[in-house]
């Protein structure tokens, strides 16, 4: 009796995979509904976009653009979101006895059930409408969407096959906390391109699309609007890129496969000379003050390199808080004030500090037994927070100011900074002790599960009140801006601006201490729920 063919059977597990899934509970089903309603609907757009745009003159330059940015999103994927897809993982097989090239058909065909696949279909199919023209350009056309389509998902799983040692260990997982950087910077690139392309037209894509036509699978693309110009050595050349590059990612996939199917993993194993060299590290520590302030900087320090969901909140406000002022001066569409959009994202991270600590806290909590004991450790944290904020933001002001050319303003945009910074970790430490809540350790989720509440009010309720707090000082500068003769004592901002957000940081620190004492067993109940 023959062995059923593989492919359908690997099929069959991803569709029941998914499907148990989404049975494991009722809000990941109606996640999974909505994010597919959404993707799908998004594709629908797009493709009816892609459809209107046929017949514009660089229309190709857009969809020779736009496969190849896609291209390059299935290909880095894996890095960023290793846990997205289970069957991304082949080393769950190697108890099987399967064959390598028999198992690359099996899971590149299983790889094409899902939301991501069916959205780049409707991409492609719509950049297919949109440039060719003739019947044998849509001929062609058949052919590049299906090459193009495999050429996404098999660079997706020559990236996971290469990488799944990595990614399955506390180390690669690490990799996750890029996606905050990687999506700030896309975003802002994204959103500064479409203002170029509102004010200059699509011609602006030409010459990069002129280059991208040559990279698969965008190549596919390029291959469809030769035809229809009636270059067809030309296509032929683009259409052989594309199948080149699927026949070299599934060699490169079929390679780590084999060598994932038949070698032991030691790649989380340290070695003894990483171990000594981790535990001979204590720079840090002689850097920082003596006792329990020191102590506990360099704890909070530490949670900031080595905790993944900490890393990952700390990556994205760093990344965000340079981009956006920068992004918006290199357009010359901001002002110097954008710059306090650094503080206000760094400042974010003096809210929940006890939940950063999750089920841990109960050490800390054990050495707290006086409002002194509460002050210092709150004033601890503060202070680990100062070292990495308050230079960076007035790097981000500085480097704002410098591009806007504005040097005159420079003064009054640190004033409020400073300021900003003082109430945000005034409020910080004042909601962490009175709206705890805890941080799951596991999955992307940075709330546990009934405390949304808690989180809302927390954040933005500290934000609201950080800002209402910075008042007096707003309504200075704009005095000072107004008034006749007042421009000549705007520089008294700085100094203003800094006593009054160091004042702001000492009182919000003092007012929490005492309910940080009281209320420990609350709190470690509420930081251990996840």
């Amino acid at each position: 009796m023959s062995a059923p063919a593989l492919t359908p059977v690997v099929v069959r597990l991803k569709l029941s995979l998914l499907r148990n899934g989404l049975k494991q509970s009722g809000g990941r089903k109606a996640a999974y509904i909505a994010s597919a309603v959404f993707a799908l609907l998004f594709a629908a757009l797009q493709l009816l976009g892609l459809v209107a745009l046929r017949g514009h003159a660089h229309v190709e330059s857009l969809v020779v653009l736009a496969v190849a940015v896609l291209g390059l999103g299935w290909a880095v994927m894996p890095l960023f979101f290793p846990s997205g897809d289970e069957t991304l993982d082949p080393t769950r097989l190697v108890m099987l006895p399967l064959r390598p090239q028999p198992l690359v058909r099996a899971l590149l065909t299983a790889s094409l059930v899902g939301i991501g696949p069916l959205f780049t279909l409707c991409l492609l199919v719509g950049s297919v409408i949109a440039v060719a023209r003739g019947g044998a350009a849509f001929a062609v056309g058949v052919v590049a969407v299906a090459l193009a389509l495999l050429v996404c998902v098999a660079f997706a799983r020559a990236v996971a096959a290469a990488n799944v040692r990595l990614l399955s260990s506390r180390k690669g997982r690490d990799l996750a906390v890029l996606s905050g950087l990687v999506i700030a910077v896309g975003a802002q690139v994204v959103n500064f391109g479409a203002q170029r392309l509102g004010s200059a037209g699509l011609g602006e894509l030409d010459p990069v699309a002129d280059v991208l036509q040559w990279v698969p699978p965008a190549s596919a693309l390029g291959a469809v609007h030769a035809v229809g110009e009636g270059s067809y050595g030309l296509a032929a050349v683009q259409l052989a890129l594309t199948a080149g590059a699927l026949v070299a990612a599934l060699a490169v996939w079929s390679r780590h496969l084999t060598r994932l199917m038949t070698s032991p993993d030691g790649s989380t194993l340290p070695t003894a000379e990483s171990a000594a060299r981790e535990g001979s590290s204590s720079g840090l520590g002689r850097l920082l003050p003596s006792g329990r302030t020191g102590t506990a900087m360099e704890r909070s320090l530490r949670y900031v390199w080595r905790d993944p969901k900490t890393k990952t909140a700390w990556v994205t406000s760093l990344a965000l808080g340079l981009i956006v002022p920068v992004f918006n001066a290199w357009q010359g569409t901001g002002s110097v004030y954008i710059a306090c959009f650094a503080a206000g994202m760094l400042g974010i991270q003096m809210y929940n500090q006890f939940g950063q600590d999750t089920s841990a806290f109960w050490m800390v909590a054990m050495t707290i037994s006086s409002r002194r004991d509460a002050y210092v450790e709150l004033r601890a944290r503060a202070l680990a927070l100062l070292l990495i904020t308050l230079p960076y933001a007035t790097l981000v002001t500085v480097v704002t100011t410098a591009m806007l050319g504005d040097w005159r303003r420079l003064p009054e945009a640190l004033g409020l900074t400073f300021a900003l910074l003082g109430a945000m970790l005034a409020t910080g430490a004042w909601t962490s002790a009175r709206f705890p809540y805890s941080i799951p350790q596991e999955g992307y989720k940075n709330v546990a599960p009934g405390q949304t509440g808690l989180a809302w009010i927390s954040i933005f309720g500290g934000m609201i009140a950080a800002a209402v707090l910075c008042g007096p000082v707003i309504a200075l500068t704009i005095w000072l801006n107004v008034s006749a003769g007042g421009e000549d004592w705007t520089w008294l901002l700085l100094p203003t601006g800094t006593v009054y957000g160091a004042a702001l940081t000492v009182l919000g620190l003092r007012l929490a201490a005492p309910q940080t004492a009281r209320r420990l067993p609350e709190i470690l109940g509420a930081v251990s729920k996840g």
